[in-house]
């Protein structure tokens, strides 16, 4: 089963794709990965990625959707794959559908993590995660244990993202509603999407994604 997750920013769509590779074995495809991974890797397509990233140019559609089909012909899954960050636009929607009927490959669903916009400001500027094993900390509903230690690894360097704070947070809603948030219609034109509260607590967003894909396995 392929799956895209989509939602702004702090919705918590790097949790839930982290439970879904745990209970169903499949791989998630965040392209901030590839492209950190594909830098470093000597490769053709990495040696790309370097020379633009190195510019400071913004990475193409056309080589992000080469990191992708490279991850697809190397990395058999058999939980199917999780697109975690792509597609952002509609052009960058239309190439991954291409690529995937390429490959003989289905999009079986398309997770919409709705959140409240200010609900969702609260959540992330009292956010906090664990350096080690990304396991993510809530001030109000998961505060960090009394012991200073993570409960999921046992690592003790909790971090904010400089960027989480209430400005910041709100430009990048802005940036997420102007470019992304078409692709709620786009895929609903397609029967392919399923909307989840993103604002539940972190295991009845699970139950509820888990639910969508059952209907369509």
């Amino acid at each position: 089963m392929n799956i895209i997750l989509l939602g702004p920013p702090g919705a918590g769509k790097g949790t839930q794709a982290r439970k879904l590779v745990e209970e169903r074995n499949m791989v998630q495809l965040s392209t901030g990965d590839m492209l950190r991974a594909a830098r470093t890797s000597g490769t053709e397509m990495g040696q790309k990625v370097a020379a633009v990233m190195d510019r400071g140019d913004l990475v193409t559609d056309e080589i992000v959707i080469g990191l992708i089909r490279e991850q697809l012909e190397s990395d058999k899954a058999g939980g199917g794959y999780i697109f975690d960050g792509f597609p952002r636009t509609l052009a960058q929607a239309d190439a991954l559908g291409r690529l995937l009927v390429d490959m003989g490959e289905n999009l079986d669903c398309v997770i919409e993590m709705q959140v409240d916009d200010e609900a969702l400001v609260g959540r992330i500027t009292a956010r906090s995660t664990c350096g080690a094993c990304g396991e993510v900390y809530n001030d109000n509903t998961k505060p960090i244990p009394a012991d200073g230690k993570c409960t999921n690894c046992g690592a003790s360097d909790f971090q904010r993202r400089a960027d989480d704070n209430a400005d910041s947070l709100r430009t990048r809603l802005m940036a997420y509603y102007k470019q992304t948030s078409p692709l709620v219609g786009y895929y609903y034109a397609k029967g392919d999407l399923v909307s989840v509260d993103g604002l539940a607590s972190m295991d009845d967003v699970a139950t509820s994604i888990a639910s969508a894909l059952r209907q369509n396995e």
